[in-house]
C-alpha cells in the first residue's frame, strides 16, 4: 500500500498511543515497586528494623510512642496501644493490649500487627522477646533528649508510610523548640529542685529529659551531677542546694493547682528561696514526663512560671 500522509498520520498516532501505554506500564511497574520497597531504620537501640513495605497494623506499647505515631500522621494505622494512651482523643479509642509492664500477648497476636513500637525501659522484656521469636518486627523507641523527639517522628513516619506528615510534624517541634530556647535560655539561671516522688524523696538527674527542659527555660537542675537518672536524696541535701524553685508533676496540674500538696511539706524550711518566694509549681505530668510532642507545651508552661520566680527574686532584692 503506497504511502500517504493519512498513512503516515495514523502510523504516527499508532506509535505515538504504543509509546504513551509503554510509558505508562514502566510508570506503573516502578511506582508498585517503590511502594513495595523494603524500608529501614534504626530504632533507639540502634538496631536496624526492616520492613518489606509501610506498616499498616501497628500495636504501640507505650503512651508516649501513641503519641508519636500520631504526630507522625500513622494514628489510623494504630489497631492497639496500652492503657494510659489518651492523648489525642482518637487513641482513647484503640483497642487495649494490657498496660506497660503486662501485656496481653494473646490481643497482641489476634490483632495481627506488622509492627510493634515497644517501650525499651517500660515493658516486659521477657514478654517482648516472646513476641519477637513469633517475628514480630520490634521498633524500640526511647527517646532522651528533646532533640530527638522530631527525629523519632521522622523515623516512625518512616516505617509507616506517612514520610510527609511526619517530616511537617518535625519541623514544627523543631521550630517551637528553636523559639523558647531563644526566648529564655539565656535568661538569669534559676536553681530547680524537681521532686518525683516524696516517700521516698526521689529527683532527677542531668541527663533525664526533664533537664533538657530545665535548662532550655534557664533553670539549672540542683542535682544534676547526680550518677543515678532518678536519684534517691534527703531533706537535707536539698536544703544545702537552696533551690530557687520546686516542681512537682501530677495528671492534670494546672495552674490553679498551685501550690500543689505534694509540696506542702517544704513550707516549714522557710530559709529555703522556693519556700520564701513562694515558687512551688505544680505541672502537668502527662505533659512534661512523657518523651512525646507534648513535651514542649509543658516546656513553656515551666519557663512561664521560672520567669515568675525571677520577677519574685527581681522584687526581693529591692525590698
Amino acid at each position: 500500500m503506497p504511502l500517504t500522509l493519512q498513512t503516515l498520520s495514523r502510523r504516527s498516532a499508532r506509535a505515538a498511543v504504543l509509546s504513551a501505554l509503554s510509558f505508562t506500564l514502566l510508570s506503573t511497574v516502578g511506582f508498585v515497586a517503590s511502594v513495595h520497597a523494603a524500608i529501614s531504620v534504626k530504632d533507639d537501640t540502634g538496631a536496624t528494623v526492616t520492613l518489606p513495605a509501610p506498616a499498616q497494623r501497628v500495636v504501640s506499647l507505650a503512651p508516649h510512642a501513641t503519641e508519636l505515631l500520631f504526630a507522625a500522621g500513622a494514628g489510623d494505622r494504630v489497631v492497639g496501644a496500652v492503657a494510659y494512651s489518651d492523648y489525642p482523643e482518637a487513641a482513647r479509642r484503640i483497642p487495649r493490649v494490657g498496660d506497660n509492664s503486662a501485656l496481653d500477648l494473646e490481643r497482641i497476636l489476634a490483632l495481627k500487627p506488622d509492627l510493634l513500637v515497644v517501650w525499651m525501659h517500660g515493658n516486659s522484656q521477657r514478654q517482648v522477646e516472646a513476641l519477637r521469636q513469633l517475628k514480630l518486627p520490634v521498633f524500640y523507641s526511647e527517646p532522651k533528649h528533646l532533640t530527638d523527639l522530631p527525629d523519632a517522628i521522622e523515623r516512625l513516619g518512616a516505617l509507616t508510610g506517612t514520610p510527609a506528615k511526619a517530616q511537617a510534624a518535625a519541623n514544627a517541634f523543631r521550630a517551637r523548640y528553636e523559639a523558647l530556647r531563644m526566648q529564655y535560655s539565656s535568661r538569669a539561671p534559676v536553681p530547680v529542685f524537681y521532686q518525683v516522688w516524696t516517700q521516698p524523696l526521689m529527683t532527677l538527674n542531668g541527663t533525664h529529659m526533664v533537664s533538657d527542659v530545665i535548662r532550655l527555660c534557664g533553670g539549672v537542675n540542683v542535682f544534676a551531677d547526680e550518677p543515678a537518672l532518678v536519684p534517691r536524696v534527703s531533706v537535707e541535701a536539698v536544703l544545702a542546694k537552696r533551690p530557687e524553685a520546686m516542681f512537682t508533676a501530677t495528671p492534670g496540674a494546672t495552674k490553679s493547682d498551685k501550690p500543689l500538696a505534694t509540696l506542702d511539706s517544704w513550707r516549714k524550711w522557710t530559709q529555703l528561696p522556693a519556700v520564701a518566694h513562694n515558687n512551688l509549681f505544680g505541672i502537668d505530668g502527662d505533659l512534661i514526663n512523657r518523651p512525646g510532642p507534648r513535651i514542649l507545651d509543658g516546656a513553656r508552661t515551666m519557663c512561664e512560671d521560672l520567669d515568675i520566680a525571677r520577677e519574685r527574686r527581681t522584687k526581693a532584692a529591692a525590698q
